[in-house]
């Protein structure tokens, strides 16, 4: 009687030891992401004048909140088994709408919302390519990418607008003022924390976000067991075409100018703090806080290595090494799945 009580026990804890590792072994991804950001910041910080500030870090946050933004977006196509290639492009169109809108009489804040359901267009009509034509995600976003950069170019015949004043509050008001040394801190810092709290409890605690890490590890699976992989597939798109809606405001607001030329490989900068972070580019592994900490990673790397006087082409290549090294990394991870 003991024997039959205790063998349900013993298989139940046997079946729970991989999944405790698979926990263990994410952690321990996750604690070396940060420990690299961490490293990163304590180097430059002794090797660069004036890194270790407060005004100089609350300038890396405002100048990451845009690649955050959008590295949140494309972490949730990523986990899927896609990408998405159009960013920079929906980043142009959104926040150009958005100035034309606000330029013709419309109220500010319902501007932004236009942008912002814009963006949200955007993605649902690349994630329609996808599901609907079966088209391959790269094919997909490339032509998308094509297409809305050529519609922005059109209706602005290639020449930005300036917006009213009250457009650039978003982008360039800040909280929290107290003087010179300490100037606030500025709204797009407190969208991207949002962003990132909001989608990060998406992803990891309702059905849609873990139906997201299902389609991403096995399709076919997901498609068998009652998973509608094509709404997971067109939640995902139209919430990266948000999040480079989002960013595209912002950039318009601090410029407080339209931008047709503006956006330009931003989706390139997107990918890479995803991939720094520990998202798969064979689907089904990502969070939302490890693309946060991988954006840092790129935007330490971008203010230590020009506060140190490397040009901007230097920052390419710092930047290109660590997305190879973390692409290898995942490589060497799958295959010993």
């Amino acid at each position: 009687m003991d024997n039959a009580t205790l063998q349900p026990a013993s298989t139940e804890a046997k079946a729970k030891i991989p999944a405790i590792r698979r926990g263990v072994k994410i952690s321990l991804d996750k604690l070396v992401i940060f420990g690299a950001f961490v490293l990163l910041f304590a180097l430059f910080s002794v090797t660069a004048r004036n890194f270790f500030t407060l005004r100089n870090t609350l300038t890396l946050a405002l100048q990451t909140s845009t690649i955050t933004l959008m590295g949140i977006g494309v972490t949730f196509t990523i986990i899927t088994g896609g990408i998405d290639l159009s960013i920079g492009s929906v980043v142009a169109l959104t926040g150009t709408i958005a100035v034309m809108a606000a330029n013709v009489g419309i109220p500010i804040w319902m501007s932004m919302v236009l942008g912002l359901l814009t963006g949200v267009l955007c993605g649902l009509c690349s994630g329609l390519l996808i599901t609907g034509l079966k088209l391959p995600p790269f094919i997909a976003t490339l032509g998308m990418m094509m297409v809305v950069r050529g519609v922005v170019l059109t209706i602005t015949n290639a020449m930005s607008k300036p917006a009213p004043d009250a457009f650039g509050d978003l982008g360039n008001d800040t909280l929290f003022r107290i003087n010179q040394q300490f100037p606030g801190i500025a709204y797009p810092v407190f969208i991207m924390i949002l962003a990132a709290i909001i989608f990060g409890f998406f992803l990891r605690k309702t059905r849609m976000g873990r139906y997201t890490y299902a389609v991403g590890s096995n399709e076919e699976a997901s498609r068998l067991s009652g998973i509608k992989v094509s709404r997971v597939k067109l939640v995902a798109y139209m919430i990266s075409g948000f999040c480079a809606a989002l960013t595209g405001i912002i950039l318009a607001s601090r410029m407080v100018t339209s931008q047709p030329n503006g956006g330009m490989s931003y989706e390139l900068n997107a990918i890479a703090s995803s991939v720094i972070g520990g998202t798969s580019l064979m689907g089904g592994i990502g969070t939302i806080a490890g693309a946060v900490v991988g954006s840092f990673i790129i935007g330490v790397l971008g203010v230590g290595l020009t506060m140190q006087g490397a040009s901007y082409f230097v920052q390419q290549i710092a930047i290109g090494l660590v997305v190879i090294g973390s692409v290898a990394v995942d490589q060497l991870r799958y295959k010993k799945k």
